[in-house]
């Protein structure tokens, strides 16, 4: 059972790795350069999803966490 929750914690964490890599390539360099980045722009289409599915692999990851600390 252990071994399962490890594997399963591996698979969720380099899910996670890939989804917070894609949320960063998004983001640009436009206030580094000068550019301002002080207006809100919400986030549509493909951008939300991986909002939203890098929410949900956070919360499974620490779910799967802290069960892999209960079983022993």
């Amino acid at each position: 059972m252990r071994l399962i929750i490890t594997l399963i914690q591996i698979v969720v964490s380099v899910a996670l790795l890939g989804l917070i890599l894609l949320q960063a390539r998004g983001t640009g360099l436009g206030s580094t350069w000068g550019g301002s980045g002080e207006f809100y722009q919400s986030k549509r289409g493909v951008e939300k999803i991986i909002f939203q599915g890098t929410i949900v692999l956070a919360v499974l990851f620490l779910l799967v966490s802290v069960a892999s600390i209960l079983v022993k």
